[in-house]
């Protein structure tokens, strides 16, 4: 996909939190083949103020202008804007990239709405390692998936299945596990907290297939999440320890991910598939 301003790929940011200003800090700098187009954000003046502040000239949009003035549209918005920012960049055909792969599980509509206008929708690795292997494995016969996540209590507050349950974290001094079920299930409850176990469902045996444990464990500094699967090409086991970001809920590795996932679009020679 080229775009037809002769400058390269056109890069539209929907959402500049945590992981939104650093890539809006990447593309300023200089990505060859891309360029920083235009920004949405629920708060357009303190994304103004952000902007100007890291000297980064790019204009403040409506969230259904992106499509309009963008080839790739990044999604870095919470889980309940996830459509409002995925509609119009699939209906104008774009590139579309969610950060918030837990709200694709229930919008998988989208998907053949792409097919139909030639848009495309691809997740970025994340927090997650490892993704690769899995997708080569579901090329042959996935017997089982597990992924067992241990996070800072803090990081999980506000959870919904924790309100909706009445589990307080705060006091926690020992580990404690607070969620065993499905991707699904746990996307839904901890919308904020497990995009990355969504995405290695769909990498691989889908949601209701791929189990998910989350532990609040106040002996962690760093998100963890450690990954097993049972192939009949393979069995591997991998873990990861995020640094939080800003936002102790994103790992500072997420949003390198993104700034991976756009060069890989546009760059000469890729390593991985």
């Amino acid at each position: 996909m080229a775009s037809t301003n002769g400058k390269g790929l056109r890069v539209g940011l929907a959402g500049l939190g945590a992981v939104g200003l650093v890539v809006a800090r990447r593309l300023a700098a200089g990505i060859p083949g891309l360029a920083l187009a235009a920004v949405s954000a629920r708060d357009r003046p303190g994304a103004v103020a952000r902007l100007e502040s890291a000297g980064i000239k790019a204009p403040v949009v409506a969230l259904g202008a992106l499509a309009e003035r963008s080839d790739i549209i990044v999604e870095a918005l919470p889980a309940a804007m996830f459509r409002a920012a995925a509609e119009p960049a699939i209906a104008a055909g774009r590139i579309f990239m969610p950060l918030s792969v837990g709200a694709l599980l229930d919008n998988l509509d989208l998907i053949e709405r792409a097919k139909a206008t030639g848009a495309r929708i691809i997740a970025p690795t994340g927090a997650l390692l490892g993704l690769d292997a899995v997708r080569a494995a579901a090329e042959g016969e996935i017997a089982t998936v597990r992924m067992i996540t241990r996070k800072p209590p803090a990081s999980l507050a506000g959870a919904p299945y924790l309100v909706e349950r009445n589990i307080a974290l705060d006091r926690l001094v020992a580990p404690l596990k607070v969620f065993d079920g499905t991707a699904r299930e746990g996307a839904r409850g901890f919308p904020a907290n497990v995009n990355v176990a969504a995405a290695l469902a769909l990498a691989g045996i889908g949601p209701d297939r791929t189990r998910l444990e989350i532990w609040a464990d106040p002996s962690v500094e760093r998100n963890t999440h450690t990954i097993e699967i049972e192939a009949d090409s393979a069995r591997f086991r991998m873990t990861i320890e995020n640094v939080p970001s800003e936002n102790p809920r994103t790992g500072r590795i997420t949003a390198l991910s993104v700034v991976a996932c756009l060069r890989g679009l546009v760059a000469p020679f890729r390593v991985g598939s």
